[in-house]
């Protein structure tokens, strides 16, 4: 099978535990595009914490696309331009601060390049530092999101948090659900996941699903690792996701996207 695109996660994927990517990483990406390969990296992340990445892997020199937020956006890398964006109604980021008080946790979200918190916690403190982003302490989260946004993120310890996961998804079924670190519960408009963004670069490259590889570790990675024709986990996966992907590589901290290149694209 020669495959056209290969879809990366970041964090605990991509990227090393000191959020770096590896020299043999980005060697083995390199070389996938210098065989015409696109290689998208798909993260929760927002933009403007994806792209130094991006560049360093030289997937603006070679016409490739981010998704970003989880799936709720995607860039055209060398265009500078966004061609899909979907975002969450001021009243559904309303409802969804109503449930993390009745619930007890954490939330935020993101404007203007900022993110946006009622509170401070050690969980909103690894998102402001993986982001590099700004946060802003507001005395009235409602008041002060006024207008749509990409996404919100409820944060809390990760065996509470995982307790908080099941509610939301039957409080708010009009809402896409998922973990992306233990203590981050993302929440999208429906239908938006990595899964879903994969599904529209694809059909705009004229890429068939057999023709695309996905690695991820984590929950908001399930989508696109079953809906790619190869779908792959490193080896430091969550536990419970393991049986829901074709192959294993080595961690990320042991350059398992490496392993993907030199196994299923240099052959």
């Amino acid at each position: 099978m020669k495959y056209k695109m290969l879809v990366v996660d970041m964090d605990d994927t991509l990227l090393t535990d000191d959020h770096e990517i590896s020299i043999e990483n980005a060697t083995m990406l390199l070389k996938a595009q210098e065989m015409g390969v696109y290689v998208v990296l798909a993260s929760g992340r927002p933009t403007s914490a994806m792209l130094a990445y991006a560049k360093e892997l030289q997937c603006d020199i070679n016409n490739s696309y981010m998704i970003s937020f989880n799936g709720s956006t995607i860039t055209d890398l060398k265009a500078d331009e966004i061609i899909f964006e979907q975002k969450l109604t001021k009243e559904q980021i309303h409802s969804l601060y109503d449930f993390s008080q009745q619930n007890n946790t954490h939330i935020i979200t993101y404007l203007d390049g900022k993110i946006i918190s009622e509170s401070n916690s050690e969980y909103i403190d690894i998102e402001r530092d993986i982001t590099g982003l700004e946060l802003i302490i507001v005395p009235n989260f409602k008041e002060a999101v006024t207008t749509s946004a990409v996404k919100c993120l409820l944060l809390e310890e990760p065996s509470f948090l995982k307790g908080v996961e099941s509610v939301l998804k039957a409080a708010m079924p009009d809402l896409s659900v998922c973990m992306s670190k233990p203590f981050f519960l993302e929440a999208a408009p429906n239908g938006v996941d990595k899964g879903a963004a994969i599904q529209i670069l694809a059909k705009k490259l004229n890429i068939h699903q057999s023709e695309i590889i996905a690695v991820g570790n984590a929950g908001n990675d399930l989508t696109m690792v079953q809906y790619a024709g190869l779908g792959v986990w490193v080896d430091n996966v969550d536990a419970e996701l393991r049986e829901f992907g074709d192959v294993i590589v080595a961690s990320n901290n042991n350059h398992g996207v490496a392993e993907v290149v030199r196994r299923f694209i240099l052959n």
